[in-house]
């Protein structure tokens, strides 16, 4: 005859409902811890990411803001560029004007120039005519077309050209070089 010991019996599995029950509530348990570990995650990722999309909202805000700012900046920078640009234009217009090409002058009516580095003095009697000017250089005056080229030695080694570049009835462009 064996006799079990109470030893015996609490090794033995328990094969009636209790320990049905036990062994259920530990998987139960399990089950549930799992599933709750999973749903805390799930929740601290979606808080981290609201968190992260806040920020880059933000950001993307200041961003915008700045961006404005600059191109309003890139608007008021071009208007200026424009209007100095048409007053550099009006300067060079009028510099131009008062002082055209290397030795190239403008002579109005009854008006004298002292040209080519001080060596000739060319004036415009009178107002220029449709078919020719008259034309004052050193003291001799000369009848002159457009285009004719009058040479004039100021000393023996030097012989100074005045050419009519055009003329019209107010004015007349003369080039004067000594070479």
């Amino acid at each position: 005859m064996t006799d079990t010991t109470q030893s015996d019996r609490l090794r033995q599995p328990s094969t009636g409902p209790t320990g049905w029950f036990r062994a259920r509530g530990r998987r139960l348990l399990t089950i549930v811890v799992t599933l709750a570990v999973i749903i805390g995650a799930y929740v601290i990722g979606l808080e981290m990411a609201y968190r992260d999309l806040a920020d880059a909202k933000q950001l993307v805000q200041q961003l915008q803001t700045e961006s404005q700012r600059l191109k309003d900046q890139i608007v008021d920078q071009n208007t200026k560029i424009i209007e100095l640009q048409s007053t550099a234009a009006q300067l060079k217009a009028k510099l131009d004007e008062l002082m055209p090409a290397k030795d190239t002058y403008q002579i109005a009516g009854n008006q004298s120039l002292i040209v080519a580095n001080g060596r000739l003095t060319v004036g415009l009697i009178g107002s220029p005519t449709n078919q020719n000017i008259t034309i004052n250089i050193n003291g001799k005056p000369q009848l002159a077309a457009g285009g004719d080229v009058i040479e004039v030695a100021v000393d023996p080694s030097t012989t100074c050209h005045v050419r009519i570049q055009g003329f019209d009835m107010f004015k007349a462009t003369v080039t004067a070089t000594c070479p």
